[in-house]
């Protein structure tokens, strides 16, 4: 797909890399973000501002093919009022902002902790539409949006590619890591995916790396031309154990840290 993109969440890591990486492919992108302009974009292209306003989401969606929707809480750490106003919400007023401006193609950020309290095993890879296990707020945040994504899909036909991100980091730094890391070449490779297929219809799709250890499915995601070529196996003598790696209930779970009791306890 050609024409203009809007990133939502431009300031964050993955838009930040993103911005860096798309630079220069035949796309034109606009990009929101409460921050600043950072000294590495251009002024007409940042709109600075939050989507939870009516006039600044109107004039981020104005003229727009596709919005890539990574804008959001995007960890644990916040109360279950704030996860439902920016990240429910939020992703809401997006998918109705994109039906009336006549958007065709959202691609939204979700999480893998959506399947956060699924035990993980080598023996059979968990797909893209099994039921969803949320592992913390953050995470029935993410399920929400996606089924906001199924709903504006069946209602309003925008294709919706909902995106199940991994561990995005430059390496894998731990033991979890190893099976559910994005590589920033990956995700380059993802975003693109998302974007080019034509007529995607409503898609789930883990995003993570070409992992030797990887748990997770990558059906959907080559059946949209997403051909992930990292493998976080490479670093396996790199990375040491994190708490949640030698805790036994944890570890075998696909949440990590989220999948703690207490994890959302703010008292």
């Amino acid at each position: 797909m050609s024409g203009l993109v809007l990133m939502t969440g431009a300031a964050g890591n993955v838009g930040t890399h993103l911005r860096r990486a798309v630079n220069g492919t035949d796309r034109r992108w606009r990009y929101l973000d409460l921050a600043e302009r950072p000294y590495d974009a251009d002024e007409s292209d940042w709109i600075s501002g939050s989507f939870l306003d009516p006039d600044t989401l109107d004039e981020a969606m104005n003229g727009v093919d596709a919005v890539v929707h990574l804008g959001g809480l995007s960890t644990g750490g916040f109360t279950w009022e704030q996860y439902v106003e920016v990240n429910i919400t939020g992703t809401e007023r997006i998918f109705d902002a994109a039906r009336r401006h006549g958007v065709t193609r959202v691609v939204y950020a979700s999480s893998h902790h959506v399947m956060g309290r699924s035990a993980h095993s080598r023996d059979r890879l968990l797909g893209e539409y099994e039921y969803p296990t949320p592992d913390s707020y953050y995470a029935v945040s993410k399920v929400a949006g996606e089924s906001l994504g199924r709903l504006y899909h069946d209602r309003h036909g925008l294709d919706v590619v909902c995106l199940r991100i991994g561990s995005f980091r430059e390496r894998p730094t731990d033991l979890r890591t190893l099976w559910n890391w994005l590589s920033p070449d990956d995700c380059t490779r993802l975003v693109e995916a998302a974007l080019d297929c034509p007529s995607p219809g409503f898609r789930v799709v883990w995003g993570v790396s070409r992992n030797t250890t990887r748990v997770v499915s990558l059906t959907e995601g080559r059946s949209l031309g997403y051909d992930p070529r990292d493998d976080a196996e490479i670093f396996r003598n790199e990375v040491t154990a994190a708490p949640y790696d030698l805790d036994p209930d944890q570890s075998r779970l696909l949440g990590g840290a989220y999948t703690e009791p207490g994890f959302d306890d703010h008292s």
